[in-house]
């Protein structure tokens, strides 16, 4: 199978270059397209509606009819922001998001009018740091718009994507550290390649399901989409934001969203390699098929966002933060523990220890399944206790004032 190494980039003319960095560009703006309109139909398929049918043949052409109509309509800026701020604002949150994605590896080598190149733009001996880091700077963006609308819900939304973020990319950056270990390197490409035969899926269960949690956690989206919970927030930290602005905004989430999909699919899926059966034909792993495979593996993570907001409703913002300090956190150190100690006696030549890595995956998948289960078991008991009598360690509610009854005469 023909891995592309670090040696195989630089090597690319200028042309090809641009033309990687266009056809990247071009994928992510044409999967959100596809993304919003899927998700509509699917939320309306599993919650037994009429979703877009209007617009186009079978209402094909409605994503395209909302971005037309955000880009054409007028851009308020209301009084008493920061302007310059509140301007840049949008730009900081769509750029990282789009920035991560050129170390996403998406097949092998292939060739390109007489030259050989691998489709990825660029790698690094630390790839996943610079994507951890680059999509931390797309936090910016939500906070400052928070701040510079001089409005105090978008504050609050811009403080509650801070705190998020925090605490989800530690869990993040956790259930990474068990992929470096066992594949020995940060760069993409060869993470990919040391998946040959044997997906990380398979032998690190744990550290997926918290990096599952983690990204949807880490791009704000139901259950966990408690920066823009209109209930609360009315709109969170784009409140203030309209047109073209507007438009930015949602073009970074979804952005976000294909990239932590990606992600996901290089360290524990395999990357762009064909799944079982069809890694059995001849040349399923080979020339522009690797890219089929790969978009597959991407719009499966996408369903799954979709299914999620489909099902679950809203966490509240103490239990959120609870599960990413007091699960996810203190699970994923345990793991990397097991991990390094398993990955240490195979090196010294015991064979024996991937038995024991799947034992402890799967105490360590008992744990987690125990622990979300407790804190939807203790959110179920205390919607049901009565809110002028909270109990001890329960989240505070105010008490409801007496009303007088007047019977009617």
């Amino acid at each position: 199978m023909n891995y592309p190494d670090l040696s195989s980039f630089g090597l690319d003319p200028w042309w090809l270059v641009l033309a990687k960095a266009l056809g990247i560009f071009v994928f992510l703006v044409l999967t959100v397209l596809v993304a919003i309109l899927l998700e509509r139909r699917v939320l309306s398929w599993m919650q037994m509606r009429i979703g877009p049918n209007r617009v186009g043949p079978f209402g094909l052409l409605q994503s395209l009819a909302d971005g037309i109509k955000l880009a054409l309509k007028e851009g308020l800026v209301p009084a008493g922001v920061d302007k310059p701020i509140y301007l840049l604002a949008p730009i900081i949150a769509v750029i990282p998001a789009i920035m991560a994605f050129a170390v996403i590896p998406m097949g092998p080598l292939v060739h390109v009018f007489g030259h050989e190149t691998p489709l990825q733009l660029t790698d690094l001996p630390v790839a996943v740091l610079y994507v951890l880091a680059v999509t931390s700077i797309g936090v910016y963006g939500i906070v400052l718009a928070g701040w510079a609308s001089g409005s105090t819900y978008p504050l609050l939304g811009g403080l509650r994507s801070s705190a998020q973020v925090i605490s989800y990319e530690i869990a993040m950056a956790l259930s990474f550290a068990a992929v470096f270990l066992y594949a020995g390197t940060m760069s993409t490409s060869q993470i990919v390649a040391s998946q040959q035969g044997r997906w990380y899926v398979f032998l690190l269960l744990p550290s997926f399901l918290v990096y599952v949690v983690a990204m949807v956690g880490e791009t704000n989206r139901a259950p966990f989409d408690l920066p823009e919970a209109e209930g609360e927030l009315v709109g969170g930290f784009h409140t203030e934001y309209s047109s073209l602005k507007f438009a930015m905004f949602m073009l970074a989430e979804y952005v976000n969203m294909t990239t932590v999909s990606a992600l996901a699919t290089t360290l524990f899926l395999g990357g762009w390699q064909a799944p079982w059966p069809l890694s059995l034909i001849p040349g399923a792993n080979t020339g522009w098929w690797p890219l089929l495979w790969f978009i597959g593996k991407v719009w499966t993570f996408l369903f799954l966002f979709m299914w999620l907001r489909a099902t679950l409703p809203r966490l509240r913002y103490d239990q959120f933060m609870a599960l990413g300090w007091k699960v996810l956190i203190p699970i994923s150190l345990a793991w990397i523990m097991i991990v390094s100690v398993v990955r240490t006696l195979r090196l010294q030549g015991y064979d024996s220890w991937p038995v024991v890595l799947a034992f402890a995956a799967l105490i360590a998948v008992v744990a987690i399944a125990g622990a979300l289960w407790n804190t939807v078991r203790r959110k179920s008991a205390r919607t049901l206790q009565p809110a002028t009598e909270p109990q001890p360690g329960a989240f505070p509610v105010p008490p409801i004032p007496a009303k007088e009854v007047h019977h009617a005469r």
